[in-house]
């Protein structure tokens, strides 16, 4: 018989611990929980397992491998999406259809007797056999009814007390027969309990449930994390302690280095290398991971410590968790109920109060006294800017005390006097949130110029006409939660590395300027905004042959405020147009994928429908721009960029093109083609604007939609790619699938492997190593090139424990070995 080892989940009652890694893998007695599962199912024969995985996936997977070194068969089921209980295990229906299987959770610690358990399965003819349990409280559970002879006779799914009529709860293990998997539809989320099983009853399936007899905790909060440590210590549940126990209940794992003047007081665990100095206090309950050093002095009590965590002296910690890479330092105090996520630093002196939360990758100052959780202050590699500015869930991560921090760190990099423009979108959060940064700035003795609601190109050249900087708050694209404080130089542009490690230093330091009462800012709100952005624009682009072309287009403003630059823009091309959504919508103020596809569909069907030239769609802030040809087709981003690359290339003859080095290499050809030459830039914005800026540029973009008018500005502008766009195909006289049509197809797949940032410089020389005599491009991150041409390339991310790969070959199938190929080095490097 096969098992099934559900690892999907994401754990989030647990974080921040399960912020940077999988809840299966945190450690129970210095194990990850999942390999406690493992080990039970091989005590009971259940050797060839498949391990359902989708949150952090290559974790799991490189933690385990295949097996080996716990003497199993292990295979894994990815899922793209979360599938529920149900479906995870029908995405590996391949794996399971041939033989009865035994279904187990890999985050809940347990001893029960599976072998009985498959047996009692056996004896019934089940269809499903539900293995249960007795608790004393099950409201966080899910209760069941058996009769005499154990058939099932009623679920209830995490009731009330006024709804409790047993005791005995779904502990989540199942023996099924493979028949069952005709109730589950595949690729959509579907649960046991809640869909599979009523179902079953309904029909009078045999349904049974065995009451067991053993230990069961279901790890899902902090609090039971903590309890399962103390009953794998107190011998309370029958499974593997790896170390010696050198007094009773006291574990010691090889190679610890204990000094004889500790005063040790089991039942405690101390984890292999580590050390614990002489002075040093650790009693009952208390977990010391790997690698762990407790100096003289320290005192840990029912303290759960992951590896490599530095303890300083005389430091205090009772009945906390403490996240991997930790640095606690001397005489901190942790109280009970806290947790410390990975890589923070906890400074000399300093108290965290009990059940506050510090995320990962945090600094506690030094003598601070912290009674609310740590979200946003970070510390080393997660800087304040991320790909977008400084993003974060709105008043979560992102507060209006952040704002007001921010905004007086960034008015003390000016000069007293400077002017600063703002602007937001259309959304309530970043209109209140805009009030806080103008407040500040004007009491850090700054004028403001304040847009109000403009699109982000509008707000860039306003910036651009005698401010210093500009700053502009929008919800971050995607995601309809979070916001994007975004910072601009006075040229509109994102504010350089240079100018973000600055406004890091300052905020770190929080040394803000205060203006004198005399000194305090003025409040500007400029008039016609609009019309000087439509006027510039129209002066600058090329229009000539649109009025005179009879051009339908239909435009998609999104219910954005690029609709609010449209009517005025559109009568002055003359052009024949047909605008949709151009409303704001204060409900909608960005979309997501599925919402952008779906908007994308419905464009083409009205452009193909009204016989129009093409169709654009701008994003809610009209930075960026999507296409659709005259048939109605979706003209993808990645492609797009090579067909607005080839109209301008091919009217120009001549100048250079700014592209991104992820780029695909068919675009060097096109720009060769037509007497043009491609400079390749970083992945950051603010470098592809930099060249877009500089004399010889005739155009850029990123293949995400954002497009670089030279000729206008040096920014991502969709509305001035949209003038340009009419302009150059009223003047070819093409249609857009024809230009698409004569360009070769480009075969670019990208994939994101999570990567702690402990191991991200570790995998970069791992990836130059492996390169060998090939070329080495380091333009930015690692791009490594085949003699055949065909590349890939290796980028950690700035903000997240993620390393993003692309690839590139003369087909899909190429490409996708390639990709595989270096996310085994990258892989390798985070094992």
């Amino acid at each position: 018989m096969k098992a099934v080892v559900m690892a999907g989940g994401e754990g989030t009652r647990l974080r921040p611990m399960t912020s940077s890694m999988p809840k299966p893998l945190l450690p129970v007695a210095n194990r990850p929980i999942m390999e406690h599962v493992l080990r039970l199912l091989k005590r009971h024969g259940l050797t060839e397992t498949v391990v359902t995985v989708q949150f952090l996936a290559s974790l799991v997977k490189n933690y385990f491998g295949d097996g080996e070194e716990l003497g199993m068969e292990l295979t894994y089921a990815n899922e793209e999406k979360p599938l529920g209980t149900a479906g995870s295990v029908k995405n590996a229906e391949e794996a399971l259809k041939d033989d009865a299987f035994l279904v187990i959770s890999g985050d809940a610690l347990t001893d029960f007797d599976l072998t009985e358990l498959i047996n009692f399965h056996k004896e019934k003819g089940a269809l499903v056999t539900v293995c249960l349990t007795r608790v004393p409280n099950p409201l966080e559970f899910g209760i069941t009814i058996v009769d005499e002879e154990g058939k099932v006779e009623r679920f209830l799914e995490k009731p009330t007390w006024g709804q409790v009529f047993s005791d005995t709860v779904n502990t989540g293990i199942y023996v099924m027969e493979p028949e069952v998997f005709d109730y589950v539809d595949p690729d959509v989320p579907v649960d046991w309990s809640g869909d599979v099983f009523p179902q079953l009853m309904k029909e009078g399936k045999p349904i049974y449930g065995y009451v067991a007899e053993g230990y069961w905790e279901d790890v899902g909060t902090h609090e039971s994390y903590v309890k399962a440590q103390a009953d794998v210590l107190e011998g309370k549940v029958d499974v593997d302690i790896d170390g010696f126990e050198i007094s009773p209940g006291v574990w010691v794992a090889e190679g610890a280095d204990v000094h004889p003047d500790a005063v040790l007081r089991g039942p405690l665990y101390i984890g292999d290398y580590a050390k614990v100095e002489a002075g040093a206090e650790i009693r009952e309950h208390t977990v010391v991971g790997s690698n762990v050093v407790v100096k003289s002095g320290a005192f840990l009590h029912k303290a759960v410590v992951h590896d490599n965590v530095y303890i300083g002296q005389h430091s205090n910690l009772r009945g906390c968790v403490v996240g991997k890479n930790t640095d606690i330092m001397r005489a901190a105090r942790i109280e009970d109920g806290a947790v410390i996520g990975d890589e923070c630093l906890i400074g000399e002196e300093s108290i965290v109060q009990g059940n506050v939360r510090v995320y990962p990758f945090k600094t506690i100052e030094a003598g601070a006294f912290v009674n609310t959780s740590v979200i946003w202050e970070s510390r080393g590699q997660a800087h304040l800017f991320g790909a977008r500015g400084v993003s974060g869930i709105l008043n979560v991560e992102i507060t209006p005390e952040l704002a007001v921090r921010l905004a007086g760190a960034y008015a003390t990099t000016l000069k007293k006097g400077s002017t600063v423009t703002t602007a937001r979108d259309h959304s309530r959060g970043a209109r209140a949130l805009k009030r806080a940064v103008i407040s500040a700035l004007q009491a850090s003795a700054i004028d403001v110029r304040d847009l109000e609601n403009v699109p982000l190109p509008v707000a860039r050249q306003q910036t651009a006409r005698g401010s210093a900087g500009g700053i502009m708050i929008r919800t971050s694209p995607g995601v309809p939660d979070s916001v994007d404080i975004m910072f601009f130089d006075g040229q509109g542009g994102d504010l350089s590395q240079g100018g973000q490690r600055k406004l890091d230093r300052v905020f770190a330091r929080q040394e803000y300027r205060r203006a004198f009462p005399g000194e305090i800012g003025d409040l500007h709100f400029p008039a016609s905004v609009f019309d000087s952005y439509t006027g510039s624009l129209l002066r600058n682009v090329d229009t000539t042959g649109i009025a005179e072309s009879g051009l339908k287009v239909v435009v998609d403003a999104s219910n954005g405020s690029a609709g609010l630059v449209l009517p005025s823009l559109l009568g002055k091309l003359g052009v024949d147009s047909l605008t949709i959504n151009p409303g704001l919508d204060e409900s909608r103020p960005t979309e997501t994928a599925e919402m952008r596809r779906k908007g994308l569909v419905r464009l083409g069907e009205i452009v193909a429908s009204s016989g129009a030239a093409f169709g654009v769609r701008f994003d809610p802030v009209g930075e960026r721009l999507s296409l659709v040809d005259e048939k109605g087709r979706i003209i993808e981003d990645d492609r797009a960029l090579l067909v607005m690359l080839d109209l301008v290339a091919a009217e120009r003859r001549s100048g250079r093109v700014a592209l991104p080095v992820t780029t695909t290499r068919i675009a060097e050809q096109v720009a060769a083609y037509h007497g043009t030459q491609v400079e390749w830039t970083t992945t950051s914005p603010d470098d592809l604007t930099r060249v877009g800026r500089e004399e010889g540029t005739i155009f850029g973009g990123d293949g995400k939609g954002g497009f670089i008018v030279p000729e206008f500005s040096g920014v991502y502008d969709g509305t001035a790619a949209f003038v340009r766009l009419i302009g150059l195909v009223a003047r070819t006289q093409l249609t857009l699938s024809q230009i698409d049509a004569r360009i070769p197809r480009a075969h670019v797949l990208k994939r994101d492997l999570a990567t702690p940032w402990a191991v991200k410089g570790l995998v970069m020389r791992r990836v130059v190593e492996a390169a060998g005599d090939r070329f080495v491009d380091t333009t930015d991150g690692v791009r490594v090139v085949e003699t055949d041409g065909r590349w890939v390339m290796v980028l950690p991310d700035p903000a997240e424990a993620v390393t993003h790969l692309w690839a590139e070959g003369p087909d899909d199938a190429s490409a996708q070995a390639l990709l595989d190929e270096w996310s085994a080095v990258v892989d390798s490097a985070g094992r």
